[in-house]
């Protein structure tokens, strides 16, 4: 095995973006979960980069960091958990098989890893300059408004109207309520 500087940063950014998302789903409080959210965001940022796709790692700081955590945060304060004593939890079996089937799935997921990488071929020449030529802005930009035109449209008017219902549901919790309406 080839032990180069690009997989030695691959092996660090993998244990730290797992371990940022352990500790992001297993933290009480929400803010501090939100950070690590922000750390796994930055971790497969740098995978993207290590895999040489340029674009959609600045998508991922840009969208993902900027946009997305800026709503998660939104929804945090929205919600204002002051008593963090709700959000304590007791130890039950929905846990503990939870937690032995994501045992169960991350062996799966690192056999079909060992088995299907240990057969590859030394020889991959080209694969390298393909994936440079995909991880481009203007070959991803050529794809989606050729190729992938309608579900991009699609998911744009899916996130239009989850924008709308959002606002409506937040305008029905905060509206007074006059005493002509009771």
């Amino acid at each position: 095995m080839d032990l180069s500087l690009i997989s030695i940063l691959f092996v660090i950014l993998a244990v730290i973006s797992i371990f940022s998302a352990l500790m992001l789903i297993t933290r009480k409080n929400p803010v501090t979960s939100a950070l690590y959210l922000i750390l796994n965001f930055f971790t497969v940022s740098g995978i993207y980069l290590l895999l040489k796709a340029q674009f959609i790692a600045i998508i991922q700081v840009m969208v993902y960091m900027g946009a997305i955590m800026v709503l998660f945060l939104f929804v945090i304060m929205l919600l204002n958990l002051r008593d963090e004593k709700n959000l304590t939890e007791s130890f039950s079996f929905k846990k503990l098989t939870s937690v032995l089937l994501s045992i169960t799935f991350f062996v799966l997921i690192g056999t079909t890893f060992y088995f299907g990488f240990s057969n590859i071929n030394p020889s991959r020449q080209g694969v390298e300059e393909k994936t440079v030529e995909i991880g481009k802005a203007t070959f991803l930009g050529e794809k989606l408004f050729t190729e992938f035109a309608m579900p991009v449209l699609i998911a744009g008017i899916l996130l239009l109207v989850a924008i709308i219902g959002a606002v409506v549901l937040a305008k029905k919790k905060f509206d007074p309520v006059s005493p002509d309406k009771e």
